[in-house]
Order: C-alpha cells, then sequence, then structure tokens
C-alpha cells in the first residue's frame, strides 16, 4: 500500500539536506548571540555559576579596604569588651597622645598596603596577621594571666578586620582555587600540607622553647617590669607550646610553602641560567649576587621577608605601646625571637620546595 502525502513528507523530514539544517544552526546562533548581548555580564556569570563581584574603581578599593578594617577590629573588640568584663583592656595600657594613636593607626595602614600591593588574598593576610599578631597574645596569654579563650578571640577579631576586607573586595588567587590551574598543583595535596606544616611547626616549637629557656627569663625580668609571673618560662616545654606552634606552623606553611611550590619557570629563569661572570658588567654582577635567583626562589625569598617584617614590628610596637612597663629593649628581643622562628621556618619550606 503506498504511502499517504502526509506520512511521505514525514518520512522526507529526517532526510533534509545539509544545506537547510546550516542555514538552521545560523539563526539558533545568531538567536543565541543576540540573547547574550541582551543580558547582562553580572547576570550571564552567575548563570554559569560564578558569583560576580562588585567593580568597584581601583582607586577607591585599598581606601575602602582600610576603613572596612578599622570598623570591623573597632565593632570587633567592642563586642570582645562587653562579653569579657573588658578583660584584655585590664591587662593593657590605652594610648595617651594622639601621637601613639597615629604610630598604631599608621603601621596598621602598612600592614594593610602589604597584603594589597603585594597582591595578597584574604587567606594570605589572614595567615600573615596569625603569624605578626600571634606572639604579643602568646605573652599575654601566658605571662599576664589573660584568658587563652580572650586571647584567641582578639586574635581572631585582628585576622577578621584584615580578611574580610580582602574577601570581599578581591577574589582568591589561583593557589587558593581548587579548580584553578597551576603549575605543581600535586606539591599542594593534604599530605605534603601536613608535612610542611609539621616541619614549621618543628622549627617554631625549637625556637621558642629554647628561648623560654636560655635568654627569655632574663629578658622578661629585667625589661618586663610589671610581669606577673615568670613561672610558664620555667616550665615550658615542646608538649605545652605545641598546640600554640601547630597554628604558627601551619600558617607558615599556606603562607610561604604554597605560592612557592606552585611557582612556574619565567622567562627571566634563562637569563639567570646564562649568566657569565667572566663577560659580565659590573651592574650585572652586582644584579646577579643580590637577586639573581629565580622567580621560584624569590617568591619563597619575598614571603618569608614580609612575614619577618610584619612580625618584628608588629609584635615590637604592641609591646612597648600596650603592654606596662616593657622596654624598648626587651620588646625588641622578645620580637627577635618569633622573627628567627620565621626565618628558620622560610629557609627550611625553601629546602623542601626546591627544584
Amino acid at each position: 500500500m503506498a504511502p499517504s502525502r502526509r506520512s511521505a513528507k514525514a518520512a522526507a523530514e529526517p532526510h533534509a539536506s545539509p544545506a537547510v539544517r546550516s542555514n538552521e544552526l545560523t539563526v539558533v546562533e545568531k538567536i543565541t548571540k543576540t540573547a547574550e548581548l541582551a543580558v547582562p555580564k553580572e547576570i550571564t556569570a552567575v548563570a554559569k555559576g560564578h558569583a560576580a563581584r562588585p567593580t568597584l574603581p581601583t582607586q577607591a578599593q585599598f581606601p575602602l579596604a582600610v576603613a572596612l578594617s578599622f570598623v570591623t577590629a573597632g565593632i570587633g573588640y567592642r563586642m570582645l569588651g562587653e562579653l569579657t568584663n573588658n578583660e584584655l583592656a585590664a591587662v593593657t595600657e590605652a594610648q595617651d597622645t594622639w601621637g601613639e594613636v597615629a604610630v598604631l593607626a599608621g603601621w596598621k595602614v602598612f600592614e594593610l598596603a602589604v597584603g594589597w600591593f603585594g597582591n595578597l588574598d584574604s587567606l594570605d593576610v589572614a595567615t600573615m596577621n596569625l603569624l605578626s599578631h600571634g606572639p604579643v597574645f602568646y605573652l599575654l596569654s601566658t605571662f599576664y594571666n589573660l584568658r587563652p579563650t580572650t586571647a584567641i578571640s582578639a586574635l581572631l577579631v585582628d585576622i577578621a578586620s584584615v580578611a574580610l576586607p580582602f574577601y570581599g573586595l578581591r577574589p582568591l588567587s589561583a593557589v587558593h582555587t581548587p579548580s584553578a590551574k597551576v603549575p605543581n598543583r600535586e606539591l599542594t595535596d593534604i599530605g605534603l600540607q601536613i608535612y610542611t606544616a609539621a616541619l614549621a611547626t618543628g622549627i617554631y616549637t625549637v625556637v621558642i622553647v629554647l628561648s623560654l629557656q636560655f635568654l627569655l627569663p632574663r629578658v622578661l625580668i629585667l625589661y618586663f617590669s610589671h610581669l606577673p609571673t615568670l613561672v610558664p618560662a620555667y616550665t615550658a616545654s615542646y608538649a605545652t607550646l605545641l598546640p600554640v606552634t601547630v597554628a604558627f606552623g601551619a600558617s607558615a606553611s599556606n603562607f610561604i610553602f604554597a605560592p612557592f611550590a606552585t611557582t612556574g619557570k619565567a622567562r627571566e629563569d634563562e637569563r639567570i641560567g646564562q649568566f657569565d661572570p667572566a663577560s659580565a658588567s659590573l651592574g650585572e654582577t652586582v644584579w646577579w649576587n643580590v637577586w639573581g635567583y629565580t622567580a621560584k626562589t624569590k617568591v619563597v625569598i619575598r614571603r618569608t621577608a614580609i612575614i619577618a617584617l610584619v612580625t618584628g614590628i608588629s609584635t615590637y610596637l604592641s609591646c612597648t605601646m600596650t603592654i606596662y612597663g616593657v622596654e624598648p629593649t626587651g620588646a625588641a628581643v622578645y620580637a627577635a625571637v618569633w622573627v628567627f622562628a620565621a626565618l628558620f621556618s622560610g629557609v627550611g619550606l625553601g629546602l623542601v620546595g626546591g627544584d
């Protein structure tokens, strides 16, 4: 039985010519592109699963980060004071002059500038803040009878005051984004992270314990006049200090090792490999001796230097300007202990992740 005209037409549709199909696809593509142009980019990004961040003028972003940081710190410390009955204020002194206030405020702005113009993300500045502000809270909780919960809460306020503005204004770096492609991603897996954190923890533990046993007791007696007790210095051990140094070790590993290990080769690395001291000029030789390192090595040097700098200055200023009876010499020695711990950790992590 012959098919009807309608059934014959339906049977012929699946065998449409390539030219007809091509025209149909072209029309669909044009409609799709027109729709994409009509929809705002922010909505398109959200539809694709990427949260759109507000775009502000570049010149306004850092001042806004500074303002948000001061506001967050002010609110956080006010809440902490109400919840703890001003326990922190009882063991610290307020700034009496506008000069002292300006110094501390200026240093906070400098810390934020280091993070912002150093292209650090919120996790970077959080770990940097823990490493640089942690020593003074350890001092207060260990020797000034400040409750550990209050010290930890105050440290968290400091960390939040820098991390939250950065998180709102700047996306996480590729190193801290698991889905991003970076060189040597396998070097940041959980097993190696635990290993490098344990290494940095061990270095911090040894440096601090040895300092408490052989150096700091005399310094604390001579230059910390209102110190309530010295017993923790004489009873310090690796086990008792471990809960503190684990936090420092993990932070040092995150701040130094992760970006160092995931840095690939750069064009400048070839120039370094081709350096010939016999034919080089005086300027080239000086440059080679001062900064003739690979891009990867420069990362670990730069990040270790940042931690040493902010740890030393922050600890010194906090001791001399916020704690009763601390002389500059004592503050400098106490800060130097933590600076050495940071430097040795950077060297150790650099050896682990070296080429």
